[in-house]
């Protein structure tokens, strides 16, 4: 029998999982909803759309994989890593795409690099998508085919009744597995540094300016500009932290176990959680969609262009 802490921390991590689905649902829901009545979404909603489907799956995901440890159903447990490790690697790659797409068509910068993907980053979003599912996938097979490979050679190790030798291989395993996730999730993780970091320097150099002509902090750009800044602050922390978390958990540097574990699962999927919050909170018609949701009318009938900004 799990003690009270576990079972709160329990509760707490599947309450939150739970919200995260609903939100993220929300999202494909509303987007969805869109393309099917106008038959078209606009680039940034593409993304947006992937990045909540992947969300959604690697919350369900997480809740199921957990729950099936703490039941003691191990057997299952490897094959939803597989599926995990893909809906983490989307989300991953999904965020640093959304963050570069804003870069590209926010930010200010002269250079002629920035003014030739502002140019074609529209084009070649759907491609970048595509992209990132063959990466991923490929990503899950490699890593699935050498947990095969590490088994049958941990079970073949046993037979001759080496712990030591046994020990060591594990060992080494443990190592590239970690070695190899820290290169694979590092990759879209400082896309999305970079992209975000960039955004907000453009936008700060971008609020000076108009606070010398327009003095004033009740001034309508001026707290667009300032508002669009925290949200940018709020996504950069979140999506560090749920980084720097997988990262912890894959060197092992914290190895809680009972309630401690769960904490721990609650801290990791608050990160996402609450940069979905954010995704949800800066559209202007996903805000309007919460308030007004059975007569909200398609966007393309009022001649809009999507869900508006919906800063990364």
């Amino acid at each position: 029998m799990p003690s009270l802490p576990t079972l709160i921390f329990i509760a707490i991590f599947c309450l939150e999982s739970l919200a995260a689905m609903l939100q993220n649902g929300f999202l494909v829901t509303m987007l969805g909803r869109e393309w099917v009545r106008c038959r078209m979404l606009s680039t940034s909603d593409m993304i947006v759309a992937c990045l909540a489907a992947s969300r959604f799956c690697l919350h369900g995901v997480a809740m199921a994989n957990n729950l099936l440890a703490s039941l003691d159903f191990s057997r299952a447990v490897p094959y939803m890593n597989i599926f995990w490790d893909l809906f983490n690697a989307l989300t991953l790659w999904y965020t640093a795409l959304l963050a570069a797409f804003y870069c590209v068509k926010i930010s200010s910068f002269s250079h002629p690099t920035f003014a030739w993907l502002k140019w074609r980053i529209s084009r070649l979003v759907p491609k970048l998508i595509k992209g990132s599912l063959i990466i991923c996938g490929l990503e899950v097979i490699s890593s699935a085919t050498g947990n095969i490979l590490f088994g049958q050679r941990k079970v073949s190790l046993s037979s001759y009744r080496n712990e030591t030798l046994v020990y060591r291989v594990q060992a080494s395993f443990q190592l590239y597995f970690f070695l190899y996730d820290g290169f694979v999730w590092s990759i879209p993780f400082l896309l999305f540094l970079v992209s975000t970091v960039l955004l907000i320097v453009s936008l700060c150099w971008q609020l000076g300016q108009m606070r010398d002509l327009r003095p004033g902090p009740c001034d309508p750009s001026t707290q667009a500009y300032t508002m669009a800044l925290k949200s940018l602050t709020f996504s950069l922390i979140f999506c560090t932290l749920y980084f720097l978390s997988l990262f912890a958990s894959a060197l092992k540097i914290i190895n809680f176990q009972n309630h401690w574990h769960w904490a721990w699962e609650v801290l990791i999927y608050a990160n996402i959680c609450l940069h979905s919050t954010v995704l949800v909170l800066r559209s202007p018609k996903l805000k309007k969609g919460l308030k007004t949701w059975p007569q909200l009318q398609c966007p393309c009938d009022a001649g809009s262009q999507g869900f508006g900004r919906c800063w990364p």
